[in-house]
């Protein structure tokens, strides 16, 4: 497992070993022991598992969570491509504002881990990419937030030349600078909080004993 710290404090890409033989392959997109050494503790306990099935130039994003309660992610993509992209929204924080972005395919099995509080955003580049994602919180749309994708103070690599396909809801999202005005933005010092209580639950389940929350 090779694994690389992005742009975005907090945020990694994590690219596993592909089994190959001729029966076909074998891999595992998450690891407990590289995932701990990288960011300090177990994965999240995950509350869900999804998965969206997108057509070529869709746009979704950028998505992130009312903080609290907040959200982690963990994603990678089981058909197709897409440009997985992450984006600093948490007021505070060292890397406010920046963003990083990886190609991720079955090709590779990349994944990246998205930290409590930063925002998510991917193109498709194929037809009929399917991204898959753990989620520590449970889907609440009540609590989903968005940023405009386009927002020029992001200036998100998004591919030239083409008419991206988004929802209504995205396309119609506020600014970056807008969601901070309206207090919107998470608090980096509270995600990283709600980060540090995640995954000591995360741990003492692992150790067999009874979680928290």
């Amino acid at each position: 497992m090779h694994v690389r710290q992005l742009a975005v404090e907090g945020a990694y890409v994590f690219t596993p070993t592909i089994h190959r033989d001729d029966r076909g392959w074998f891999v595992s997109p998450h690891q407990q022991g590289p995932f701990e050494d990288a960011v300090g503790g177990p994965l999240f306990s995950v509350a869900q598992t999804s998965f969206s099935e997108s057509r070529r130039n869709v746009v979704r994003g950028v998505h992130y969570r009312l903080t609290p309660p907040g959200s982690a992610k963990y994603t990678c993509c089981v058909r197709g491509r897409a440009l997985d992209i992450v984006v600093d929204l948490r007021l505070g924080s060292p890397t406010f504002g920046r963003w990083d972005s990886v190609i991720i395919d079955p090709q590779t099995f990349r994944s990246m881990y998205l930290p409590v509080g930063v925002g998510h955003a991917f193109v498709a580049l194929e037809e009929g990419t399917v991204v898959s994602y753990l989620l520590s919180e449970p889907y609440r749309s009540s609590e989903e937030l968005a940023v405009n994708v386009c927002d020029p103070a992001l200036g998100l690599p998004l591919p030239e030349g083409y008419e991206a396909l988004l929802s209504d809801r995205d396309r119609a999202a506020p600014t970056i600078a807008q969601m901070r005005a309206a207090g919107l933005l998470p608090d980096y010092q509270v995600c990283q909080e709600i980060e540090a209580r995640a995954r000591s639950a995360a741990g003492t389940a692992v150790d067999g004993g009874p979680v928290v929350r």
